[in-house]
């Protein structure tokens, strides 16, 4: 009697705690738990604890809220010249709707594979082979669009899609290879023109300029050099009146006149002097022994030149 005493209490207790257990229920941060009461939905449970009722209320659908990336599965997409890719991608997305997530789509996440799949083949299509690899942000939005207007209505936020490689054949690889070593060479010598033009550019600049500056040089030399030749002139001429003013000068005072016709005498009898070291002919006056008639000659000579 005392062990069926003690078997029901252990019963009894062993009931009310899974009771507890399962009338209190701790929910998660960023997590949202669907409950269902006989099958219906009943409510939305939110971060933290909260009650429900044991065998009359069930948790049908546990969701996360936090952003969720999804591996796309690669495939081969066509391009519009007929080109094969095979593309993969990563897509990025958030349950806003828990209430839409649980009863919205059977499978939210296969739905929405399937649905980036078909549009990436739909949006490679239109694009030509080149074009795929410049308008991957182009691709990009245009799948992140037509999967949030379809998701909407599973309770999906989707945020992104990332393009994570885009694998031509090889045939077409080592085309595209060939292709940029030859635009490589192609700017290489372009750019070595380009340089050798500049170089002459540059020689024939500095050409000029050379020219340009001898030219200013044998103009400034010319120009000082007649500055100096004139100044010389100049100075000659100033110092030949100075001295003719003193000669007149000195032949108004006293004397002077005595002293020029002296002077001139000199200079009349050692210009015949010199006669004879100048050529072979030598021409003298008919009265050179007469020394006084020289003198006289040329005395009248000055006073013929006044």
């Amino acid at each position: 009697m005392l062990f069926n005493t003690s078997l029901i209490a252990l019963v009894l207790f062993v009931v009310i705690a899974v009771a507890i257990a399962q009338t209190i229920k701790i929910i998660p941060q960023q997590h949202a738990w669907v409950v269902e009461r006989l099958g219906r939905y009943h409510k939305t449970l939110t971060p933290g604890p909260s009650l429900v009722v044991p065998f009359i209320d069930r948790i049908a659908h546990r969701h996360v809220l936090k952003e969720i990336p999804l591996d796309v599965p690669s495939q081969v997409c066509i391009t519009r010249d007929n080109t094969q890719l095979q593309v993969d991608g990563v897509l990025y997305f958030q349950v806003t709707d828990p209430v839409k997530a649980s009863y919205g789509s059977s499978n939210f996440v296969f739905a929405i594979t399937q649905l980036s799949q078909t549009t990436l083949r739909s949006v490679i299509g239109k694009l030509e082979l080149d074009k795929t690899f410049e308008e991957r942000e182009l691709i990009n939005h245009s799948i992140v669009n037509a999967l949030d207007e379809a998701a909407a209505n599973w309770g999906v936020k989707v945020l992104r899609y990332e393009i994570k490689d885009l694998t031509p054949p090889k045939e077409i690889l080592h085309a595209m290879q060939a292709q940029i070593t030859a635009e490589r060479e192609k700017r290489a010598l372009i750019a070595a023109s380009e340089g050798k033009k500049q170089e002459q550019i540059n020689l024939a600049s500095g050409a000029r300029e050379a020219a340009i500056q001898k030219s200013e040089g044998e103009k400034q030399a010319a120009i000082n050099q007649a500055q100096g030749q004139a100044a010389a002139t100049l100075a000659v001429a100033e110092a030949n009146a100075c001295a003719i003013q003193q000669i007149a000068a000195a032949i108004q005072s006293a004397g002077g006149s005595d002293a020029v016709n002296l002077k001139i005498a000199e200079q009349y009898i050692s210009a015949f002097g010199n006669l004879a070291k100048a050529g072979n002919t030598l021409i003298v006056p008919a009265n050179l022994s007469d020394m006084s008639a020289l003198i006289a000659s040329a005395l009248a000579i000055v006073k013929q030149g006044k």
